[in-house]
């Protein structure tokens, strides 16, 4: 086979990976993007922690950051897209529109809310502790969202974090929730891949069910 044929197989076979794994690689792009800010913050009142995967009765959620400080628990979901983002508080799904193609993402703000819910039932024993949710775009999209949440660009993360000054959380009671995240925390033994298969089962699983709704009511049964 001639050399050129080989680098050409290469390359088609370099695309289809990429292309296979491109929301993985992208996610993760973003992910270390904002870790990287939030260093910047104070770590004597900011604790990060990044990627933490807890395994909530029997169900799992993977977090990329978590910061505990003195104004409460920030819970934050970060999602690397580009093009038209749109999409409302309540709506299961948002639409992303790159020129004509739309596709569909879950709800950002609903999948944050199920991070807070798991963190809620962990922290159990801090009933009264604040949490704020932020979801996290970076600046290739352009958001046309209606939400109460916090959905936002990356470079005014900082910026929403830092407008918090209500201390809620001693030292003591931040050390101790740190504590108990990193403990329950199972990245170390868990497959992200894992996690993004059992989304997209989901996802596959809820288009299926819509399709024989649709079609049920189209025969009039």
């Amino acid at each position: 086979m001639e050399p050129w044929l080989w680098l050409f197989l290469l390359i088609i076979v370099c695309l289809y990976i990429y292309q296979l794994f491109s929301p993985q690689i992208k996610g993760m792009i973003g992910e270390k993007t904002i870790a990287t800010v939030l260093t910047r913050l104070d770590s004597s009142r900011y604790k990060v922690i990044n990627n933490v995967v807890l395994n909530v009765r029997g169900r799992i959620s993977q977090i990329d950051h978590v910061v505990i400080s003195d104004f409460g628990i920030f819970v934050i979901e970060t999602k690397n897209y580009k093009g038209w983002i749109m999409g409302g508080e309540y709506a299961e799904y948002w639409t992303q529109v790159i020129y004509k193609r739309k596709e569909k993402l879950y709800n950002p703000v609903r999948q944050n809310y199920g991070h807070v819910l798991a963190l809620k039932h962990l922290l159990r024993e801090f009933p009264y502790i604040k949490y704020l949710p932020i979801v996290v775009f970076s600046t290739k999209a352009e958001l046309k969202v209606n939400t109460r949440s916090e959905v936002i660009y990356s470079v005014d993360l900082l910026k929403v974090i830092r407008k918090h000054t209500e201390v809620v959380l001693s030292k003591t009671e931040k050390e101790a929730i740190h504590t108990i995240i990193t403990s329950a925390n199972i990245k170390s033994g868990y497959k992200h891949s894992k996690h993004i298969k059992s989304i997209n089962q989901s996802i596959k699983e809820r288009k299926r069910l819509t399709k024989k709704k649709l079609w049920r009511g189209l025969d009039g049964t």
